[in-house]
């Protein structure tokens, strides 16, 4: 139940788990729209944990966590770039994302951030465009040899946006 959802900021120790998420949301979610050998290229089992860890404390999240368990995370740059995404594959469709975004969107706000963008998967596109946001060109970056398939996505007008959505409430 989402009552029990709280979203935080990232804490030192928090990145095993973020891995899980982000594990899980691309072998069990993404895996419908990628092949295994791309699933394999984009998040592989072999992966360096102090590298991950790194990444992370670079990224410094927003961790949502319910009943005691990181179920997913995202993170917004001073630039508005979006790097991560992910919803644990073991709680997809739940309304989880959906307030994670409004987290990123409030962070925005408090950063004067108009613009918002993110190399989206073709798994997560159609929650992104649900959220506001636009393709802005099809993308075919290349992970460990592999090509995979991504949309740069942009939500311009943020900042009225947020003011609109308190202002209807």
């Amino acid at each position: 139940m989402l009552s029990s959802l709280t979203i935080r900021p990232f804490q030192p120790g928090d990145e095993p788990s973020l891995r899980r998420v982000f594990e899980s949301a691309i072998h069990g979610v993404a895996s419908r729209d990628y092949s295994p050998e791309q699933i394999q290229a984009w998040a592989p089992a072999d992966h360096d944990p102090v590298q991950w860890a790194v990444r992370m404390q670079t990224l410094r999240p927003f961790v949502a966590v319910m009943d005691g368990e990181i179920v997913a995370y995202a993170d917004v740059q001073p630039s508005g770039y979006i790097d991560h995404f992910f919803v644990s594959g073991d709680r997809p469709r739940q309304g989880i994302g959906t307030r994670l975004m409004d987290r990123l969107h409030r962070e925005a706000v408090a950063l004067g951030i108009a613009e918002l963008t993110s190399d989206v998967s073709l798994t997560a596109e159609p929650f992104f465009l649900r959220h506001g946001f636009e393709v802005v060109e099809r993308r075919f970056p290349v992970r460990g040899g592999v090509t995979l398939q991504n949309a740069l996505m942009r939500k311009r007008g943020v900042l009225r946006g947020i003011v609109f959505d308190v202002l209807r409430r």
